[in-house]
């Protein structure tokens, strides 16, 4: 007969340990963070150790807690892992799939339907969020935009984005003494950039383009970069935008990139949880997204 604690404890205490947080552990078991304290303590009182160093706003592993969270981790891994498998025989299979909002929109949502077709046996279901979300439960994989930096994930890179100004053709922007008299059309970098990299800005273009006597922070400005794509394609002014999230646009003639040169900006990169790595949706959709938009 085996002798364990009761297995409500551990599944909260995996949680705790996991987030470092009793207040987020609450939340993702959808109880009080008191209720978790409680739970923790009793788990605590059981084997006789100490588990967790309480802080006034955090709380850290303790040499025992440290010791018993990654087998506690890989445990409840194998559960869930078995469980899927015997339960879904005849229920729909499901790929989680995060991105930001904008390259949801852009690049992979108009993509949907080639997924449907290479595993029609599957669901795929997109989350866009411009914050990262859990790869151990909530995703099974996301598209990050970033510095390239994620050294808690397994990361691959798909390729570097790049900005430069774009266009209506109706605009008739032909040299960039013409910029003088147009309205630029700005993203606010500083709400989405991650890691403490700033995307380029229309300053930054203008100075590597030297161009002076057009005034770089004037126009319209966006707090979402759809809506500043948006407002490009309406013709009202020349955007500084991802040239990935306009590829389209640029291809059929709909938006213009009159001048050739861009900058240099940041990285999508797949990512999922080590954790996740040989699990059957994260597989899946690693090779759907090589697929699309490996360079």
């Amino acid at each position: 007969m085996r002798k364990l604690p009761p297995l409500g404890t551990l599944r909260v205490f995996e949680a705790a340990a996991r987030h470092l947080s009793f207040k987020d552990a609450a939340s993702e078991l959808n109880v009080t963070p008191t209720a978790v304290s409680h739970q923790i303590k009793q788990l605590e009182d059981v084997l006789g150790v100490k588990l967790f160093e309480r802080g006034v706003r955090e709380v850290r592993l303790t040499a025992s807690g440290r010791s018993l969270f990654p087998t506690l981790r890989e445990g409840l891994d194998s559960f869930e892992s078995a469980i899927a498998a015997i339960t879904s025989t005849g229920k729909a299979r499901v790929a989680t799939l995060s991105s930001t909002v904008a390259f949801m929109a852009r690049r992979l949502a108009p993509k949907a339907g080639s997924f449907r077709s290479a595993y029609p046996d599957w669901t795929l279901r997109l989350d866009a969020s411009d914050d990262p979300v859990d790869l151990d439960s909530y995703a099974d994989a996301a598209i990050r935009y970033g510095s390239g930096r994620y050294p808690d994930l397994i990361a691959e890179p798909l390729f570097r984005d790049r900005v430069a100004p774009v266009c209506s053709p109706n605009l008739g922007l032909k040299t960039v003494e013409d910029l003088s008299g147009m309205t630029l059309i700005h993203f606010d970098w500083g709400l989405a950039a991650r890691g403490g990299e700033r995307a380029p800005m229309w300053r930054d273009w203008l100075f590597k383009a030297g161009i002076s006597g057009v005034e770089s922070e004037s126009g319209l400005s966006f707090t979402d970069e759809i809506h500043a794509v948006q407002a490009t394609l309406a013709g009202q002014g020349v955007g500084l935008l991802s040239l990935t999230l306009v590829a389209e646009e640029i291809a059929s003639g709909i938006l213009v990139q009159p001048f050739g040169l861009s900058l240099e900006s940041h990285d999508y990169t797949l990512v999922y949880s080590p954790r996740a790595a040989e699990r059957p949706s994260t597989m899946l959709l690693r090779d759907w997204v090589r697929t699309q938009f490996s360079v």
